[in-house]
């Protein structure tokens, strides 16, 4: 009857040490991806935003005489 209790115990600290380890590893890694990622975003809408205001004045159609 304890064999179960001691094996689901060491199931949960073999869990534990392992987030421990990924954790020093993988949310490193998630910040560097989030910060390119938001890096990326801003160059794109900067490239939306000078991009929307210059098709405006070309949009525009010629004045009729």
């Amino acid at each position: 009857m304890l064999k179960p209790v001691l094996q689901l115990a060491a199931v949960g600290v073999v869990g534990i040490v392992l987030f421990k380890l990924a954790s020093v590893f993988l949310f490193p890694l998630f910040f560097l991806l989030i910060k390119i990622g938001l890096v990326v975003g801003l160059i794109m809408l900067a490239f939306w935003f000078f991009n929307k205001k210059s098709r405006g004045k070309e949009d525009t159609p010629p004045a009729s005489s």
